[in-house]
């Protein structure tokens, strides 16, 4: 006849459970435009899809980089404390669902005592339970916080993917700079070669009395600055070198990095990224993504806070022996149990729920607007990347032919020097344009590779959202 009644509230209990109260989840709306406005004319590369296959800095194809871009995932200790922070993410996940499951627990104890009656015999008491309690997640509280500590999870694992590409592009920008570094560094060993030779010519000159000694300290004087500016580009070098140190894990007196003499192929290559469609930019970046999953975690939060309008139900039983000797808690006549049901709903609060729902709404309200900010800046991004690499792209064609011209001006007005014909503030004029020319050149190369890293960052790198 018992039966019967259990039978009532356990159904009770399953009926109640599908009352899960809080705001279903959906994912902020942003339309994303159709193209990208700066992408006219931009050739995509064959095959459309290389950033989400291996490393995106194998586009450039540098061996080096490569290898060290490698280090970053491994010895990189912004990278690590992501990943702990992902670890520490995924273990506050699995104790909260933890939380949907009953607790069993078990104890025991042994007491020994005397009363004052007539017999005045001391008595011993053993006891060994084991119980149970769990509380039916009636109106989906503990769920909401499952859904929030998954989502925080989701976003910590973003952060994560966030982390590595950021210091991926450093280690990118730091080793390009560091090779144009190198690169002006030969272009102006070189130039302080020529510059020598146009030193000695005029003090040839000055000594045959053909010319003043104006001529000479010009001369001097500009090899004096190229030589200090050659000074000022192995400082740069070595901050670039230092960087990179720090970026892999390294302190900088362990690394080194080989210089090279000149922009070659291989270090000055500048690929042509494939671009994601601008609908795909929301899924691809993992700062969005972490935007996004943040979203989620705070609408759990609501519906945790609405929760507290309801009563909350526990359930609690235990089964148990107790006897005067170890011996006797086996026999079944000492069998003690207790099943129980408890309920608490608050009554009066002076609006402390209400006002802690508000508080998560609009927490709520500022996770979905920080989301489309972020959307919103990611989207600028991409653009200003597009627009500088079209505006790059068409720049080197010009500065290499000035670069030319200078250099061939410059040999020219040193002919006409060496003949008599021009004053040596003209050879002065053509050698610092040719320099000039030739050394933004240089920058306008490392320029294009920098601004490619940071449109392979924009678009998400090589981070693909987990299905």
């Amino acid at each position: 006849m018992h039966a019967i009644p259990r039978r009532a509230s356990l159904l009770l209990l399953l009926a109640l459970s599908a009352c899960a109260v809080g705001p279903s989840y959906q994912r902020p709306a942003f339309t994303a435009p159709l193209a990208y406005k700066e992408a006219e004319g931009w050739v995509v590369a064959v095959p459309a899809d290389a950033l989400d296959r291996g490393p995106w800095w194998a586009l450039f194809g540098d061996a080096e980089l490569d290898a060290l871009a490698a280090q970053v995932e491994v010895s990189n200790q912004n990278v690590a404390a992501a990943t702990a922070a992902y670890t520490q993410a995924r273990a506050l996940l699995a104790a909260q669902r933890a939380s949907l499951f009953p607790v069993v627990s078990l104890s025991g104890g042994a007491s020994r005592s005397r009363n004052g009656g007539s017999d005045g015999g001391a008595r011993n008491n053993f006891q060994a339970s084991i119980g149970a309690s769990w509380e039916p997640d009636v109106w989906g509280r503990l769920r909401s916080a499952n859904d929030g500590a998954e989502a925080s999870a989701q976003a910590s694992a973003a952060d994560l993917a966030s982390a590595r590409l950021s210091a991926q592009g450093e280690l990118a920008i730091a080793y390009f700079g560091l090779r144009q570094t190198d690169a002006q560094r030969a272009l102006l060993a070189e130039t302080l070669t020529g510059y020598e030779r146009s030193l000695q010519i005029a003090r040839n000159r000055y000594n045959a009395g053909i010319v003043g000694r104006t001529d000479v300290l010009q001369a001097e004087t500009q090899l004096a600055n190229a030589q200090a500016d050659a000074l000022g580009l192995g400082r740069s070098r070595a901050q670039f070198e230092h960087a990179i140190a720090v970026l892999v894990g390294k302190t900088p007196a362990e690394f080194q990095i080989t210089p090279q003499a000149a922009l070659t192929s291989r270090n000055s290559q500048v690929p042509d990224v494939p671009l994601a469609l601008p609908s795909t930019l929301l899924q691809r970046r993992p700062d969005i993504a972490a935007a996004e999953r943040r979203v989620a975690a705070a609408n759990a939060q609501v519906g945790i806070a609405q929760s507290a309008y309801y009563p909350s139900l526990g359930l609690n039983g235990s089964v148990g022996v107790g006897a005067s000797s170890v011996s006797a808690l086996s026999n079944a006549s000492s069998l003690l149990w207790s099943l129980g049901v408890s309920a608490a709903q608050t009554l009066f609060d002076a609006g402390a729920t209400r006002e802690r729902v508000n508080a998560a709404s609009a927490a709520n309200d500022a996770a979905v607007a920080r989301y489309r900010q972020t959307v919103l800046v990611a989207f600028q991004d991409v653009e200003d990347q597009l627009a500088a690499t079209r505006v790059l792209k068409a720049q080197e064609a010009l500065r290499r032919q000035a670069a030319e011209s200078a250099e061939q001006v410059q040999a020219q007005v040193q002919r006409r020097y060496e003949a008599g014909q021009v004053s040596y503030s003209d050879v002065v004029a053509a050698q610092a344009t040719a320099l000039s020319a030739r050394r933004a050149l240089v920058q306008l190369v490392a320029d294009r590779q920098t601004t490619a890293v940071a449109l392979i960052q924009s678009l998400g790198g090589g981070w693909r959202a987990p299905e």
